[in-house]
């Protein structure tokens, strides 16, 4: 597959008349915007707000984090089986909005939100605190079940970002980047020598509110699966869960994984990028050794010579990152996992709730438990009711003088298990 992703940058967003992008501002209309999200009648009500870098701007209980896209040739559209039709995409031209994101918030539903700070110490840990954000409030109707308002306010999110990204359909991208992985066949004779390397990744799919989508489907239906790691890229996975917020995979993510991007980087150079395999996390341990065996199985069949296991989540998930590590080791198939680790506030704890002599490549995002201080921003977009309630939060966590004694748990972004993140290690 090829796909062409044209690059078009985003400098400012501003409330207008008319929704347009003109030399690089976005000006959108928050009326058309209410409507595109008030189409669910499940929906009573909807406000919207910018947010950007270095403001002191202060956004809870964050859902979900998205970039803007348009599908401009090629089969397909955006969110494949959610919003657009469930056609296959990750190839042809497709055009994302760079520099800025569609966040959705509201009422708590699960306790593992989110908060994205875009100044102060807790916007070191975000990635979101750089990207100008157009920010969503929804509110449900009286009576809604918890479940089906998590997934109207996901899905009006899919639908504005939508909205948004068409109006790049006519524009000239700033700068555009090809992706091009050939057949497994081609693949041979283009790279005999080079090691042959893929992703598996873990989707998070553990029971209620821990949803994630393949072409519509909850990775929880799912068997492991082979993609062309292009389809990832032009939305066929997309987020619907509430795992805690430092690890969890906004849909931004799977828009522009660094796992993808970086193997993509050096395809054809020191490694031939064969495919993307994606698997999911499991409550019972007959579905954990069925999926495990698969993702095996399936590593084993392609001839591999090396995987990166990315999971989302943790302590339950551990088990099955560290299941699909051993039974790929065993295959014969070098094997570097991506976590992060929950050692306690004190660093002293066990890092994973698993472990095994065949998870010696570990890569991390950090100690979740590390506890920060984030002061009182002048702006909280959302609402500060459920601060105390959130994955990483305590019944101490706001301060009589309006600060947050939180763990990096709380941080949107702050220990993702992609890389997607701004803390490093040395």
């Amino acid at each position: 597959m090829r796909l062409e992703m044209g690059h078009i940058y985003i400098r400012d967003i501003q409330f207008a008349a008319e929704s347009k992008i003109a030399d690089g501002v976005l000006y959108v209309s928050e009326e058309a915007l209410k409507a595109v999200v008030l189409e669910d009648e499940k929906l009573k009500s909807v406000s919207f707000d910018i947010a950007k870098p270095g403001e002191s701007v202060r956004i809870t209980p964050v859902k979900d984090v998205i970039e803007p896209r348009v599908k401009v040739e090629g089969r397909g559209g955006q969110f494949p089986g959610v919003i657009a039709k469930v056609d296959t995409v990750g190839e042809g031209k497709t055009y994302a909005l760079k520099g800025m994101a569609v966040v959705t918030a509201g009422k708590i539903v699960g306790f593992q939100e989110g908060i994205i700070d875009m100044t102060g110490p807790g916007a070191d840990y975000t990635p979101f605190s750089q990207t100008l954000n157009l920010v969503m409030v929804a509110e449900p109707v009286e009576g809604l079940k918890q479940h089906d308002y998590e997934a109207a306010v996901r899905f009006a999110g899919f639908r504005v970002a939508v909205y948004v990204g068409e109006l790049a359909r006519e524009l000239t991208p700033d700068e555009v980047k090809v992706y091009e992985t050939p057949t497994m066949m081609e693949g041979l004779k283009l790279y005999p020598d080079l090691p042959r390397v893929a992703y598996v990744q873990m989707l998070q799919s553990q029971g209620l509110l821990h949803d994630t989508y393949v072409y519509g489907v909850d990775a929880k239906k799912i068997l492991p699966t082979i993609l062309n790691p292009t389809e990832t890229m032009d939305g066929a996975i997309v987020s619907g869960n509430c795992v805690s917020a430092c690890d969890k995979n906004p849909t931004y993510v799977h828009q522009n994984n660094p796992v993808v991007e970086d193997l993509f980087a050096q395809h054809g150079k020191t490694l031939n990028f064969v495919c993307q395999i994606i698997t999911n996390e499991n409550v019972y341990l007959a579905d954990k050794m069925r999926s495990s065996d698969w993702t095996a199985k399936i590593c084993k069949m392609l001839d591999l010579d090396g995987v990166i296991v990315s999971q989302e989540g943790f302590g339950n998930p551990d088990t099955d990152l560290i299941m699909n590590c051993k039974k790929i080791e065993a295959e014969g198939v070098k094997t570097v996992i991506i976590t992060d680790e929950y050692a306690g506030r004190d660093g002293k704890s066990q890092s994973l709730a698993d472990a095994d002599v065949a998870a010696n490549a570990v890569v991390t995002g950090g100690n979740a438990n590390e506890v920060v201080i984030l002061p009182k921003l002048d702006k909280v977009i959302g609402t500060l009711d459920y601060v105390n309630k959130i994955a990483g939060a305590s019944e101490d966590t706001l301060r009589p003088d309006g600060s947050l004694e939180v763990e990096l748990q709380v941080i949107t972004g702050a220990t993702n298990e992609t890389g997607f993140l701004k803390l490093s290690a040395r």
